[in-house]
């Protein structure tokens, strides 16, 4: 399963998680409207793959349980203690990893519920307004007749709140129950012994605050009615009873609790530390070096046969040195640079065409083993030189005949038999800085009008955005490919949304 998330402003995560298989290949194209004239002058290849996508693995067990049953092992003696940093790691991870991933579409859906209300309230002030001054009885016919179909309108949209309402107070309750039993279940099994206890305090120190964040940001959104007074309620007493909690265990000092700032970047460095003995290190070697040099030597003596061949015959022609003679080797020794970068260029395409650009090296954090290789490849394509699979979920328009395609391919095999006990799995997070491009878009915003009731025009300002299509495919094993596509709508400041648009393959309906 693939996902594609905002990660912030100009930067988007695509996400998966590698199954027991032990060779995967992925294959992103980025389509990008011609409009911006984004091209390999612009924007060079190398320079794309080195500033603007970051790979990251990390371990990952779908046994949710399994971390905090081996921490629990080692605080008994039974593990060491590098196995119990390990798990609580795992274990504080996926518990992030799921938490970033709840909170977004929950936190969507609390800002439409408040829009609602919002609006809700507003047509009913408007309605009183109107009954005090006796509008309804005096209007025309015409207005009679829109001002049902808005409440009617109105009304639909209660009902549908009302239908709508318990399921999200519902899914926020849960959501809230699971996030206080897992810091429960966390802190039964405290560590006596101090080398222990001290990382421990560390994983508990940070998931408080990440808690309380993510609560934090729950309850800003949530409406101000009474139907969500007692969410609010529990949402503040939780968060409240958690900033005490680290208070009394003096997790962080005064000054650090006071300054949001030093705060904040000292969760960043336990977000570091946490995430350190469960990512996989890495090694990236370019490819293709010793075979440059051999070209370039080839492409200079194929030119300098050529050039002596030149000269000689000259030699011959002219017999004395001449003026004539010595401008005839000053062009010979002009061509002879002009074709030799010329020559070197087309046989290294020739050569590296269709063949892997980088190797990335996948080690164990712990042991430095190699668990993992992957090779890895970026350049433009024509739409005409994709594979017809890519082309049909593209679904590319007339409109749409000049984008230029960004592809990313990587074709990875892991060991899990190197693997740390009990993990067999890896979570890949492929990020990618679309700042490079942001800026190839133009600046300011433009002006929209409107005609509103009452013949009455207002003039809105609106930014300028465009639409990149990504389509992505996986293959693990020999199962049948993955193919999907998500539309990422950007302005030049920032990403504006990210939505899939189709799906088909394993565990999908074609659509």
């Amino acid at each position: 399963m693939i996902k594609v998330d905002r990660q912030d402003s100009l930067h988007f995560k695509v996400s998966r998680v590698l199954q027991e298989e032990t060779s995967h290949r992925l294959d992103l194209y980025l389509f990008v409207p011609g409009e911006l004239g984004l091209t390999g002058q612009v924007i060079a290849e190398e320079d794309f793959y080195h500033g603007a996508i970051y790979v990251k693995r990390t371990y990952f067990s779908d046994r949710y349980r399994l971390p905090l049953v081996l921490s629990r092992l080692a605080e008994r003696g039974k593990l060491d203690a590098e196995h119990y940093r390990l798990s609580l790691s795992l274990y504080a991870y996926q518990y992030v990893v799921a938490m970033e991933g709840a909170i977004p579409p929950l936190l969507d859906d609390v800002r439409r519920a408040r829009k609602a209300e919002k609006a809700e309230k507003a047509e009913k002030a408007e309605k009183a307004e109107r009954t005090e001054k006796g509008e309804q009885g005096e209007a025309p016919a015409r207005a009679n007749a829109s001002g049902r179909s808005s409440e009617t309108g109105a009304s639909s949209r209660k009902a549908t709140e009302k239908e709508q309402a318990p399921s999200l107070e519902q899914r926020l309750t849960e959501h809230v129950d699971l996030a206080v039993h897992i810091l429960r279940r966390l802190r039964r099994q405290e560590p006596s012994e101090e080398s222990l206890h001290r990382y421990f305090a560390t994983i508990d120190n940070y998931l408080s605050w990440f808690t309380e964040q993510r609560l934090l940001a729950l309850l800003a959104g949530l409406p101000r009615g009474s139907r969500y007074r007692a969410l609010r309620t529990r949402l503040v007493e939780i968060c409240r009873a958690e900033d005490d909690y680290r208070r009394e265990r003096e997790y962080n000092s005064d000054r650090v609790t006071g300054d949001s700032t030093r705060m904040s970047n000292k969760m960043r460095l336990l977000r570091r530390l946490i995430e350190y003995p469960v990512t996989l290190k890495q090694k990236t070697q370019e490819l293709g070096n010793a075979e440059q040099k051999a070209v370039k030597a080839l492409a200079t003596a194929v030119v300098m046969v050529f050039v002596s061949l030149g000269l000689l015959e000259i030699r011959t022609v002219l017999a004395d040195i001449t003026v004539l003679f010595v401008l005839a080797m000053a062009g010979i020794y002009a061509l002879r640079e002009v074709f030799k970068d010329d020559l070197r260029n087309t046989l290294w395409r020739l050569l590296r065409r269709g063949r892997p650009k980088w190797r990335r090296q996948y080690l164990d954090p712990t042991h430095s083993q190699v668990v993992g290789r992957q090779l890895e490849w970026f350049d433009y394509k024509r739409f005409s030189k994709l594979d017809e699979e890519i082309q049909r979920v593209r679904k590319r328009s007339v409109a749409q005949r000049e984008e230029v395609v960004l592809h990313y391919c990587s074709s990875s095999r892991m060991s899990p038999t190197r693997f740390l006990s009990g993990y067999e799995h890896t979570r890949e997070t492929l990020t990618v800085d679309v700042s490079s491009i942001a800026r190839l878009m133009d600046k300011g915003n433009r002006r929209v009008y409107r005609l509103e009731e009452g013949d009455q025009v207002v003039r809105e300002e609106v930014e300028k955005r465009h639409l990149l299509n990504l389509v992505i495919r996986e293959t693990q094993g020999n199962a049948p490919p993955t193919l999907q596509r998500w539309k990422i709508v950007m302005s030049r400041s920032r990403i504006v949304d990210v939505e899939q648009v189709h799906a088909e393959g394993p565990g999908h309906d074609q659509g």
